[in-house]
C-alpha cells in the first residue's frame, strides 16, 4: 500500500475530503453562474464538503485525475479539463431528479501509486456512501484504481472496458495504460469475476492474447459487430459494475483529443449509446473516461463529446429501473423453451421489455443453484429456433 503524500495532503484518509482536490476555479463558477437557466453550470454544486457527501444521497460525482506519467504515447492527458467542463456546464439539464456533484481535479501525489491509492480512496469512499462516481482521466491505468476500490466491498466485480487494445502488457515496476489488465487479472486479492471489451480492432492486438481472453472466459466483441448491433451491448452493461472508456476507441475525426487516435473507431452517436446503456444499468457504479488530451483537442471536439458522453450517461442513471429479478419475479412475463431434453427459461419484464435468462449450475449430485443473467430478444428468438445462445454456454461455463 502507498502512502499519499503531497504538501497539500499528509494522509490517504477521508476526514478531509477536500484536501484531496483542486475545486472548480472561480472563474468556471463564474462562467458557470452566467449560463442560461436550465442549464447544467446553474444546477451542478462545486463546492461539495464532506456534510454534503453525508448528507445527500445517491449522487452522481463528478471530478478529473490529471495523472499522466503512466499513459503510453499520450503524456499531457487529463491536463487542462476546464475545457471539457465549459462545454459539459452549457448543456441543458434533463428531467433529472439527482444531484450532480463536481469535486474539481485530484491532486496527483509525488509517485504514480501515490496517485492510484488516492483514487481507490476517494472512490471506496463514495461507493460505500452510495454514490456514482464519474472519473475523468487521465491515463487508462487509473482503471486498476477504480477496480481496487471493490475490495472493501467484498464482491466480485464486472469489468468492461471500451478499448480497441485488450492491454494486456507486460509489468515492469509500474503499470501503464497498455499493461494495467494484466495487474487486474493476476494481483491478489481477485475479485474479478468477469471482464468484457467492448469494440477491438483484431489488427491492434495478437493474436495470442485473443486466445487468452477465450481461455479465461472473458467477453470480447469486435467494433464491427458493436457497431452493426448495438444491442449487444445493453446487457453487457446491465451486469457490469465498472466502466472504462479509452477515448482512443472513438475515431479521430469525432475525438482527435488522444495522441493515439485512430482513422477507425466508434463515431461520437455510438459512444453516447453506450454512455446512456451505461447510466441505465441498475448494476454499474463507476463510469470513467479515460485519455483526453485537451493539447491534441482541435475546435473542442473532444471536449463536447465528453460532456455529451456524460450527459447521456446521467440521463440514462435518472430512468434506471431498478429490476432484479433473480429477487423479485413480479412483473415479469416468464417464457420456457425446451431443446433436446432441457428447458430454457427466459424473463421479459413488463416494466422495461427487457430480457433475462436462467442458468442452473448444479452444485452437487442433487441440488441446482439458479442464476439470472441479462439477455436480449435475439437470445430468446435464437432459443426458439433450437439455437443455443452463446451468451448461456458462456456464462453456463463460467458458473460452473
Amino acid at each position: 500500500m502507498h502512502t499519499f503524500i503531497t504538501p497539500e495532503v499528509c494522509s490517504p484518509n477521508m476526514n478531509n475530503l477536500s484536501d484531496f482536490f483542486s475545486p472548480v476555479s472561480n472563474a468556471l463558477e463564474t462562467f458557470a453562474y452566467g449560463l442560461p437557466k436550465g442549464t447544467i453550470g446553474q444546477s451542478i454544486l462545486m463546492t461539495a464538503t464532506e456534510n454534503d457527501l453525508e448528507e445527500i444521497q445517491n449522487t452522481l460525482v463528478i471530478f478529473g485525475v490529471p495523472e499522466s506519467r503512466n499513459a503510453v504515447h499520450n503524456q499531457g492527458t487529463g491536463n487542462d479539463l476546464s475545457v471539457m467542463r465549459k462545454e459539459f456546464y452549457q448543456l441543458y439539464a434533463g428531467n433529472w431528479n439527482t444531484k450532480i456533484i463536481d469535486l474539481g481535479d485530484l491532486k496527483t501525489g509525488a509517485s504514480i501509486g501515490d496517485t492510484e491509492t488516492a483514487v481507490t480512496e476517494v472512490i471506496t469512499y463514495l461507493l460505500i456512501r452510495k454514490h456514482t462516481p464519474i472519473l475523468i482521466g487521465g491515463s487508462q491505468a487509473l482503471t486498476y484504481a477504480a477496480y481496487r476500490a471493490f475490495d472493501s466491498l467484498e464482491q466480485k466485480v464486472n469489468l468492461s472496458v471500451v478499448d480497441a487494445r485488450f492491454d494486456l502488457g507486460m509489468i515492469a515496476n509500474q503499470i501503464d495504460s497498455r499493461s494495467y489488465l494484466t495487474k487486474i487479472v493476476m494481483e491478489k486479492p481477485n475479485n474479478l469475476f468477469n471482464f468484457t471489451n467492448i469494440g477491438y480492432q483484431t489488427f491492434l492486438n495478437p493474436q495470442d492474447e485473443i486466445n487468452l481472453l477465450d481461455t479465461l472466459l472473458f467477453d470480447s466483441y469486435r467494433l464491427g459487430t458493436v457497431k452493426n448491433e448495438i444491442e449487444l451491448v445493453e446487457p453487457v452493461l446491465r451486469d457490469t459494475d465498472l466502466l472504462s472508456i479509452d477515448l482512443g476507441a472513438v475515431r479521430k475525426t469525432d475525438a482527435p483529443g488522444n495522441n493515439n487516435a485512430l482513422i477507425s473507431g466508434f463515431d461520437a452517436d455510438t459512444i453516447c449509446k453506450i454512455s446512456r446503456y451505461a447510466g441505465l444499468s441498475d448494476k454499474l457504479s463507476v463510469f470513467g473516461i479515460f485519455e483526453y488530451n485537451a493539447s491534441q483537442d482541435n475546435g473542442k471536439q473532444t471536449a463536447e463529446l465528453i460532456a455529451q458522453m456524460i450527459w447521456y450517461f446521467i440521463e440514462g442513471f435518472n430512468y434506471r429501473s431498478y429490476e432484479f429479478p433473480s429477487v423479485d419475479l413480479q412483473g415479469f412475463k416468464k417464457y420456457m423453451v425446451l431443446i433436446d431434453d432441457e428447458t430454457f427459461q427466459f424473463y421479459k419484464s413488463d416494466k422495461s421489455a427487457r430480457w433475462w435468462m436462467e442458468i442452473k449450475v448444479k452444485e452437487n449430485n442433487k441440488t441446482k443453484r439458479r442464476t439470472l443473467i441479462p439477455c436480449t430478444y435475439n437470445d430468446y428468438l435464437s432459443a426458439s429456433r433450437q439455437e443455443i445462445p452463446e451468451r448461456w454456454y458462456l456464462n453456463r461455463r463460467k458458473l460452473s
